[in-house]
C-alpha cells in the first residue's frame, strides 16, 4: 500500500537566494535542516524546500524549462480561516513584494479566493473554504 500522504514539497528555484528571501520576507520559519544550498520551511501541513532547479532535474533525470514565465500546471494553497483573511493575507504578501496575479474575489463555489505568483513565477492560491476542515496544528483534513 502506497502511504496517502505528502510530506515534503519541492520548488526548483532559478535563484534560490533570491526564493529564499522572498519567503522568509513572508515571515516563514526555516529549519535547522537549511543550508546556503537548500532552504526548508515549516508548514502547517508539510515542508516546503527550495534546491536549485539545475541540482533537482539531475536528480530527477529530466531536462528544465530555463524560463520563470512559463506556467508550471502547479499550485500551492494557503488556506484560511475566514473570508476576509484571504483580503489582509494578500496584503501582507503584496507588501513582501509578490505579484498578485487574481485580486480576491468571491468564488462560484461559495469561498473567497486570490492568486500571487512568487519571483520566480510559482503560483500560490489564498483561499478561505467555508467547509474546510483544520486539524489542532492548522493542516486542512478535509472541505
Amino acid at each position: 500500500m502506497i502511504p496517502q500522504r505528502v510530506n515534503l514539497i519541492t520548488i526548483g528555484a532559478f535563484n534560490l537566494p533570491a526564493l529564499r528571501s522572498f519567503y522568509q520576507s513572508l515571515g516563514w520559519e526555516e529549519t535547522s535542516i537549511s543550508s546556503d544550498n537548500y532552504a526548508v520551511f515549516k508548514t502547517a501541513g508539510v515542508l516546503l524546500s527550495l534546491f536549485p532547479i539545475e541540482e533537482l532535474a539531475k536528480d530527477a533525470n529530466v531536462e528544465i524549462t530555463h524560463s520563470t514565465n512559463a506556467f508550471r500546471g502547479v499550485t500551492f494553497a494557503i488556506n484560511v480561516d475566514e473570508p476576509g483573511h484571504v483580503d489582509s493575507v494578500i496584503e501582507e504578501i503584496r507588501e513582501a513584494g509578490a505579484r498578485i496575479v487574481r485580486e480576491p474575489s468571491d468564488a462560484f463555489w461559495g469561498g473567497r479566493t486570490a492568486y500571487f505568483a512568487d519571483p520566480e513565477n510559482n503560483l500560490w492560491e489564498v483561499a478561505w473554504n467555508p467547509t474546510s476542515v483544520f486539524d489542532e496544528r492548522g493542516a486542512m483534513i478535509s472541505f
